[in-house]
């Protein structure tokens, strides 16, 4: 008979709750993590790990890096659960990890370039103005508002663009599978960018219409897309400013992510324009793809999320009931809130 293994008992240290001004530290020290988060995206250290264990010397070779320095680095991630150190400097990627590599499906290394940028550390280093002031972090640190800002700076355009198209395919399944579009006949997807929303819905529902808005210069790279062309019989790409008017070319609209960035007397403006544009229609219907902030301390992605949204471009995440009112301001009605495998659920607004 074997000898039994005995596990040894975890040491006072490991199991002891951390004190409070442990835990403090744990958060101040939070913005150390997203740099080194950037290092790790930006070096593609995940990707140099996807078969398997490699010392640091390697590691640094491979991405030009200071082999100390990343050692360093990569010893912070290691004890996040990001990378794991499986023998004396050298490291193995996690499942964690495994998200930042760019040659997998649903990769989140565009989302987390985005987030743990020189950008944001920029921006919310002035947080407190917006905080003190009422006033669009943004505005005040780069002295225009974002969407002015990001055409003028391609590289952050990129990172930003980028980032969108990340959370579309972690949002696009989920609303394709919780939601039914039948009766449906013509979708407009308004501030649809290059359509990857749309072209998903179209693509499940091969006798559906579709309708693409956004402004001209996006719009004219929608219809370069070659998966668009493919669907061009059946789409439509117009351009439109959601402030002025829409076009009345579809029975039901969507929006993903857009209403969000707007405080509510703005959003009501582009909610009250799509009311114009399904007027008449039978079934018409308005569609948010958005955070759905839950009451109290629950932890929600979206409560972060709301902070992008003063520290950008002046809007805000919200509650059911602050749908609720933000409709009637429009002249809508609240018709349901479909929950969704996602951060993003969806929000349904009828003509009240």
């Amino acid at each position: 008979m074997s000898a039994s293994v005995q596990t040894p008992a975890p040491t006072p240290e490991a199991t002891r709750k951390p004190e409070p001004a442990e835990q403090m530290m744990q958060l101040c020290a939070g913005y150390m993590a997203s740099a080194c988060i950037q290092v790790a995206a930006k070096l593609k250290i995940a990707d140099v790990l996807a078969h398997g264990p490699k010392p640091v010397r390697e590691l640094a070779s491979a991405s030009g890096a200071h082999e100390d320095r990343l050692y360093r680095v990569l010893r912070v991630l290691a004890s996040l659960g990001v990378f794991t150190e499986t023998a004396p400097r050298t490291f193995a990627v996690t499942p964690v990890g495994e998200t930042l590599r760019s040659d997998i499906p649903n990769s989140f290394r565009n989302m987390a370039l985005w987030i743990s940028s020189p950008f944001h550390f920029r921006t919310y280093a002035e947080i407190l103005h917006s905080v003190k002031t009422g006033e669009i972090t943004c505005d005040h640190v780069y002295g225009k508002p974002v969407f002015e800002f990001l055409p003028e700076n391609p590289e952050i355009s990129e990172l930003f663009n980028n980032a969108m198209t990340t959370m579309s395919e972690m949002v696009t399944p989920a609303l394709l599978e919780a939601y039914d579009f039948a009766g449906i006949n013509t979708l407009m997807d308004v501030a649809g960018g290059h359509g990857a929303l749309l072209r998903a819905i179209l693509n499940k529902h091969p006798k559906m219409k579709g309708v693409l808005i956004d402004l001209d210069h996006v719009i004219k790279g929608a219809a370069k897309v070659p998966e668009n062309q493919a669907i061009a019989h059946r789409c439509e790409f117009l351009s439109a400013d959601f402030f002025a008017e829409l076009p009345s070319a579809a029975d039901a609209i969507i929006m993903k992510h857009i209403i969000h960035d707007w405080d509510d007397d703005k959003a009501a403006i582009i909610l009250k324009n799509c009311r114009k544009a399904l007027a008449g229609k039978p079934n018409a219907r308005i569609l948010l793809v958005e955070s759905v902030l839950p009451a109290g301390n629950e932890p929600h992605l979206g409560k972060f999320i709301d902070l992008e949204m003063f520290v950008f471009p002046g809007g805000r995440e919200r509650t059911e009931d602050e749908f609720r009112r933000l409709f009637a301001l429009a002249g809508l009605r609240l018709n349901r809130v479909v929950p969704m495998k996602s951060p993003l659920w969806l929000v349904e607004a009828v003509p009240a």
